[in-house]
């Protein structure tokens, strides 16, 4: 069996942590309905069970793309530029369902899907930044130079990150303040609210890691049959 065929396969570890992932998603939806109604939002939070822990996986991606962007700086291996780029398409992923929560979220309390306030502003911008980073990714035709112009580009998007976080800190808002206030270590939500939060972000990273492991493979096998090819 060659390398391209053993990299094609959903191995034990894969299988394992997408069952685990929806096991505690289902768990964590579970929480989520069973959870006393917000007293402002109503049964409306709910939405924010999925939509915090998208966000928090979204930025997460990005970071570890950037993580994996320096490593392939620093030692030039194409597996690292690899992981990055798929680190960043899972977090282009969860933003985008970041966003398409929000609106949903956005319609009943607002009375729009989308203002151009501080935070969603910046998340659009954060959007836009990692779709040009894979234009980019497509624009470049040579891969030693293609890596190195997409880790360049990695490692500049983080900094979106916590601008994208501090901006209803740091500008007038009508976006309500983070669930998890990291800044004031403190909750509007009561325990079980916050249980069932946690529970689902954790699933959402469990899908996190399962996919990085899952888009990794399928670049190594991509990558195998170039080799084979040429």
């Amino acid at each position: 069996m060659n390398h391209a065929e053993k990299t094609s396969r959903l191995d034990s570890a894969s299988r394992a942590l997408l069952t685990l992932a929806l096991v505690v998603f289902a768990v964590g939806q579970y929480l989520a309905f069973k959870a006393p109604p917000d007293v402002q939002q109503g049964y409306l939070i709910r939405i924010l069970y999925v939509h915090v822990g998208a966000a928090w996986v979204a930025y997460l991606a990005f970071f570890v793309a950037m993580v994996y962007a320096v490593l392939y700086l620093w030692k030039q291996d194409a597996a690292y530029d690899r992981l990055s780029a798929a680190s960043a398409e899972i977090g282009l992923l969860f933003m985008l369902l970041t966003l398409f929560g929000g609106m949903m979220w956005a319609r009943p309390t607002w009375g729009v899907f989308w203002t151009w306030e501080p935070r969603l502003t910046t998340s659009a911008i954060l959007t836009a930044f990692y779709v040009g980073y894979f234009l980019l990714r497509h624009a470049i035709e040579d891969p030693e130079f293609r890596a190195k112009a997409a880790a360049a580009a990695a490692i500049l998007g983080v900094v979106n990150i916590p601008i994208n976080y501090m901006s209803v800190y740091w500008w007038r808002s009508i976006h309500q303040t983070a669930t998890f206030d990291v800044i004031n270590r403190k909750t509007h939500m009561d325990g079980s609210m916050v249980v069932a939060m946690l529970v689902n972000l954790l699933a959402i990273t469990l899908f996190y890691l399962a996919f990085l492991r899952i888009k990794g493979r399928i670049a190594a096998r991509a990558a195998a049959r170039e080799e084979w090819d040429e």
